[in-house]
């Protein structure tokens, strides 16, 4: 990572095509299908669904059609604490991985593990070949669909040396979001445990302190009502990191721990 205001009928569209989108104008190893949701099965006698009723929002970072939209994606769009861009183009490894296709992957792989949890994922966009949506839209889509987890995907594009995730917390912004703080520091201890036992991979030694951080200059932790938290998933730009971001089987991995991130903060 280095995002009109969403309405009802656009929050019922993402979420429909949330059920079943693909890939499209990147290259295909670039972006890969969301896997098709299973259907509805009866719970095995005995077997819990510890995520029935909840509610999750999944944003990925960014969209592979930013780059060719600068005038949409420069838009200025209020903060609370002050104006940035409507979002970015996101950063990329060295070998030319970016990271809206890697958060995409992450994210659809993420979908159908929570859905057999019994959770409803909400998925701020609904391919990896759009343009936006900005900061301010991906967050009101979590609120007006009241999730009760919302987590945004990102990779870092840090110095090279740098290595690690990280994952950042919102920040107290009295009267904006007073009630989400206390629940979304939970949420971040839950997702940094669980990726780090799942995947291995060490806090980051080049920010944060013991992989969590607090901030109040990102759009998307500041106008969220919900339970949020954003993680950097590694730093695209170290050699060590990018590999593991761009290997499929690791990619798979991560998915898996972060959403057994969530089912610790949730169940």
């Amino acid at each position: 990572m280095r995002a009109y205001r969403a309405g009802p009928v656009a929050l019922a569209m993402l979420a429909a095509l949330s059920a079943g989108c693909g890939g499209g104008a990147v290259p295909a190893a670039q972006e890969a299908a969301l896997p098709a949701s299973p259907a509805p099965t009866a719970s095995p006698a005995g077997t819990a669904r510890p995520l029935a009723g909840k509610t999750v929002v999944l944003d990925p970072g960014h969209n592979g059609g930013n780059a060719s939209h600068p005038e949409e994606i420069n838009r200025q769009v209020d903060i609370i604490t002050g104006r940035k861009a409507c979002n970015t183009t996101g950063t990329e490894t060295n070998d030319g991985f970016p990271e809206h296709a890697f958060t995409w992957d992450v994210a659809g792989q993420m979908k159908p593990i929570l859905e057999r949890m019994g959770a409803k994922v909400v998925l701020t966009r609904p391919n990896d070949r759009g343009v936006g949506p900005c900061v301010t839209e991906r967050a009101a889509i979590g609120n007006e669909a009241r999730a009760d987890a919302v987590l945004s995907i990102h990779g870092d594009g840090a110095a090279p040396d740098g290595h690690g995730f990280h994952v950042i917390m919102p920040g107290l912004l009295r009267g904006h979001n007073d009630d989400v703080v206390k629940p979304s520091a939970s949420l971040g201890r839950a997702v940094r445990d669980a990726y780090r036992e799942g995947t291995g991979m060490p806090y980051a030694n080049y920010t944060a302190k013991n992989g969590l951080e607090t901030r109040t200059d990102l759009g998307g932790l500041n106008l969220s009502k919900r339970p949020v938290v954003f993680i950097e998933c590694g730093n695209m730009r170290n050699e060590g990191d990018a590999a593991k971001m761009s290997d499929a089987a690791f990619r798979k991995r991560m998915a898996a721990a972060l959403a057994d991130g969530i089912r610790r903060f949730l169940s």
